[in-house]
């Protein structure tokens, strides 16, 4: 079994400052991995570097989905070959419709792989059934993109996003942040129907509040640009408890 996503020895920097310093992990179908560690650890830097920033200087290593090398693609390309990353702070974009936002990437994406193009009515029917598959009112379809949603509303549309695209990969980045208790249980269950066997996901987080929903089945430390532990899902109770200090030392 091949790899889904391969980060070896990742080195990136931002104006010239080092974020990541050697950053390593391999996430094989049907793996559930756990990113943990401080601010200023480099997570949400891996995310947006994962997602193709072009803030961000790659400096040395290797990126690749499945046999692409990430690096050679484009942020559009990147999502139409399967890998998707939801946001901590999803951008809001006035003046385009939620709904014709999604339309638009489904066909992009369909387009990509050489499909034809599906009829208003054929993605009105999927978009229905990825909104009962995720136990959502579509109430929000018909606002500007993240115009005024509340943070529940924001999350929850990027999983919307992830059921429609079906990513091989996806990258959630501090999903969980800002959300009180029902939103947690939605986007939590929403995140758990999505996780299939042929499916890998990379969890970015602070806290191990999601993992009622989705269970790791790795979890990882990351520290100064690096991971510097990994373990199973007990790992990330015992770091909400005891906090980060022993690795801190390691380094």
């Amino acid at each position: 079994m091949k790899p889904l996503l391969e980060i070896s020895n990742l080195v990136a920097s931002i104006d010239e400052q080092p974020i990541l310093k050697g950053m390593s992990l391999t996430l094989m179908p049907g793996e559930v991995h756990v990113i943990m560690g401080p601010n200023g650890a480099g997570k949400s830097t891996l995310a947006k570097l994962l997602a193709g920033d072009p803030d961000y200087d790659v400096n040395e290593g290797r990126l690749r989905l499945e046999d692409q090398d990430l690096l050679d693609l484009d942020p559009e390309e990147r999502s139409h070959a399967g890998l998707f990353v939801s946001f901590q702070y999803p951008v809001e974009v006035p003046g385009v419709v939620y709904e014709q936002f999604l339309r638009a990437a489904y066909q992009a994406k369909g387009k990509a792989h050489g499909l034809p193009a599906c009829s208003n009515e054929q993605f009105q029917r999927l978009l229905e059934e990825k909104l009962a598959l995720l136990g959502m009112r579509g109430d929000f379809l018909s606002r500007g993109v993240n115009q005024g949603f509340s943070g529940g509303e924001k999350k929850r549309s990027e999983i919307l996003q992830m059921a429609l695209l079906e990513p091989k990969v996806a990258v959630l980045d501090e999903t969980d942040s800002g959300l009180d208790i029902d939103a947690m249980r939605i986007v939590g269950e929403g995140v758990a129907r999505l996780a299939t066997e042929e499916r890998s996901l990379l969890v970015i987080t602070h806290y191990p509040r999601l993992l009622e929903w989705i269970v790791p089945t790795h979890v990882h430390v990351m520290l100064d640009g690096r991971i510097v532990h990994s373990g199973g899902a007990e790992l990330a109770y015992e770091l909400e408890r005891s906090g980060y200090d022993r690795y801190q030392v390691a380094l």
